[in-house]
C-alpha cells in the first residue's frame, strides 16, 4: 500500500514537472516571438544566420528560440562623427575616438608643405540597412577611416591659406561629393548628409606669427574701408558741386543769350523805326537820353544863347535859401 502511494505521487510530480516545463517552454518561445522596433529604426531579421527580411516600425512576430534573430538599424535618425575632438556623452560609440587618435586625426600637411590642425565632423544617415550590416565588419569604423581619408586628400591639394582662411566651403563641398562617391562604391549604406569644419588652425607653435599676419590683414582691409567710405563721401559730393556749377553757368549761358537776343531784337526794331523817319526818332532818342542824364547831374543852370549876364542870376550862397 505504501508502495503504490509512493508510486502515485511520483507519478503526480513527474506531470507536474512535464507541465511546468511545458509552460515555461511556451512563454520562452512566446517572449521570443514577440519584438518592437522602434519609430527610427528598420529591423533586418535573420533566419539562421542568413537574410530573411526587413521590417518597418511596430509590433512584430519572428521565429522563436533563436531561430530568427532581429538587428535594429536606426535608419530615421542622423549620427554623427567627430574627427580631431570629441564631445563627451555620446551615445554612439564610433562618435569619437581616443586624445592620442584625435591629435593624430586633427595633424596634417597642405599642398603647399605647411602644416594646419584641422578638425570637422560628418553628419551621415544610414540608407541601406542591410548594407550597412553585412557588407563590412564594421561599417562605422570604415566611414571613420574613409572620411579621414579623403579629408587629408582635399586639404592636401590646396594652401594653408586657403585651408585655414578662404577655402572652407569649397573644402567641405568638395569632401563630401568624395565621401558620398566611395560609400557608393564600397556599398556602406550609408548617406552623407553634411561635412563640416570646425577649427581650423595653423600648429601651435607658429599660431602667434599666424595671428599676426592675420591682424595685419585685418588692419589693411579696415584702413581699405576707410579709405573706401571716404571716396564715396567726397567723390559725391565733388561731383554734385561740379554739376550744381555745370547748371549754373549753363543757366547764366541761356540768361545771357536770350537778354542778347532780346537786345537785338529790341535794336531792330528801334532801327526800323529810325528808317521810317530819322529826324523824328533822333529827337526821341536825345530827349530820352537827357531826362535819364541831366536828373543825375545835381545843381544846373540852362540858358539858352541870348543870355548876356549870367551872375545875377547865379545863387552864391544856395544853403542861405534852405529853411
Amino acid at each position: 500500500m505504501i508502495i503504490r502511494v509512493g508510486k502515485a505521487f511520483y507519478e503526480v510530480q513527474v506531470q507536474l514537472l512535464a507541465i511546468g516545463l511545458i509552460v515555461a517552454v511556451g512563454a520562452v518561445g512566446l517572449f521570443t516571438m514577440l519584438y518592437t522596433v522602434q519609430a527610427e529604426s528598420q529591423g533586418i531579421i535573420l533566419r539562421f544566420g542568413r537574410y530573411a527580411d526587413t521590417v518597418d516600425p511596430g509590433l512584430h512576430f519572428k521565429l522563436p528560440f533563436g531561430i530568427d534573430r532581429v538587428y535594429m538599424v536606426p535608419v530615421r535618425r542622423q549620427l554623427k562623427q567627430e574627427f580631431g575632438f570629441g564631445t563627451p556623452g555620446g551615445a554612439n560609440p564610433t562618435q569619437y575616438t581616443g586624445r592620442d587618435e584625435q591629435e593624430s586625426e586633427r595633424n596634417m600637411v597642405t599642398g603647399d608643405l605647411n602644416a594646419a590642425t584641422v578638425e570637422w565632423i560628418i553628419q551621415y544617415r544610414i540608407q541601406n540597412p542591410r548594407g550597412f550590416l553585412f557588407t563590412f565588419r564594421e561599417p562605422a569604423e570604415t566611414l571613420r577611416d574613409v572620411s579621414e581619408s579623403v579629408m587629408r586628400e582635399v586639404v592636401g591639394d590646396r594652401t594653408v591659406d586657403e585651408v585655414i582662411t578662404v577655402g572652407r566651403q569649397e573644402i567641405e563641398s568638395e569632401a563630401l561629393t568624395r565621401l558620398q562617391r566611395i560609400a557608393d562604391r564600397y556599398e556602406i549604406g550609408v548617406s552623407i548628409d553634411q561635412v563640416q569644419l570646425k577649427n581650423v588652425n595653423p600648429p601651435p607653435p607658429v599660431q602667434p606669427s599666424f595671428n599676426e599676419v592675420n591682424q595685419a590683414q585685418q588692419e589693411r582691409e579696415k584702413a581699405i574701408n576707410v579709405a573706401n567710405g571716404e571716396y564715396n563721401k567726397a567723390v559725391p559730393r565733388a561731383r554734385g558741386e561740379a554739376e550744381e556749377k555745370i547748371s549754373a553757368a549753363e543757366g547764366y549761358a541761356i540768361k545771357r543769350i536770350n537778354e542778347a537776343q532780346g537786345d537785338v531784337a529790341r535794336f531792330n526794331a528801334l532801327f526800323a523805326e529810325y528808317l521810317k523817319a530819322p529826324e523824328v526818332t533822333k529827337r526821341r532818342l536825345y530827349l530820352e537820353r537827357l531826362s535819364e542824364s541831366v536828373p543825375q547831374l545835381g545843381p544846373k543852370i540852362i540858358l539858352d544863347q541870348q543870355a548876356s549876364q549870367l551872375l545875377p542870376l547865379l545863387q552864391l550862397n544856395p544853403q542861405s535859401t534852405r529853411p
